[in-house]
């Protein structure tokens, strides 16, 4: 498959998620057509809501000082460089930018960004070595899936790795499966209703001191 087309089927999961504007005032247009319609300040003219655009100026260069450029994921606010065996890095055909600390929260700038098209998606290799984990190309990529095992905003975990040898080991010593990208992506959006809630629980429960 090529690189483009690989890429633009990535995103398919991002149907699933529902996008909505919050604080729009009684003038404003309520109904997605008309958002893309209008074409004001509400959106940018690919109809995505300002509110979820990717951040920051145009980067047709993002892998370099990655970390310095995207050091927290502007979905949950968590290091990337803590979590950088899970990072994602979203470029997007028009140069914006999401740098996220997982797939569940890449997921999430792909839902909310559905007309804008990715033209490379990166992901940590949770099977290299040293601390801070480099970006490999997702379609390069092999995740495994594995339940009963938390992973980065997510309860079950899903980590990539280069090399196949040693995502197939991770398979046999904790069960679970291999996936691609495409497949990984769904299961994150199948996970995301239960992944949420338990997150929500777990930050109102430390904000009441439990």
């Amino acid at each position: 498959m090529k690189r483009r087309q690989f890429l633009q089927t990535s995103s398919i999961g991002a149907l699933a998620l529902g996008v909505g504007v919050q604080g729009a005032s009684a003038q404003q247009p309520t109904m997605p057509w008309e958002w893309i319609q209008k074409k004001d300040s509400i959106t940018n003219t690919d109809g995505t809501p300002l509110q979820f655009m990717p951040k920051g100026a145009p980067d047709p260069d993002p892998l370099t000082d990655e970390l310095k450029k995207y050091p927290m994921c502007p979905y949950c606010g968590m290091s990337r460089t803590k979590f950088s065996h899970t990072r994602h890095l979203i470029h997007y055909a028009d140069d914006l930018v999401d740098g996220t600390c997982s797939l569940y929260c890449a997921s999430l700038s792909l839902g909310l960004n559905m007309d804008r098209g990715p033209k490379a998606i990166y992901v940590g290799d949770a099977g290299a070595a040293g601390e801070v984990k480099p970006l490999i190309p997702v379609e390069a990529a092999i995740y495994t899936v594995i339940p009963g095992k938390p992973g980065t905003m997510t309860a079950r975990r899903k980590w990539a790795y280069a090399d196949k040898a040693k995502a197939e080991a991770a398979v046999a010593a904790d069960g679970g499966e291999l996936a691609d990208f495409n497949g990984a992506l769904t299961m994150a959006y199948l996970d995301m209703a239960q992944d949420t809630l338990r997150i929500r629980k777990n930050r109102e429960d430390r904000r009441a001191g439990k």
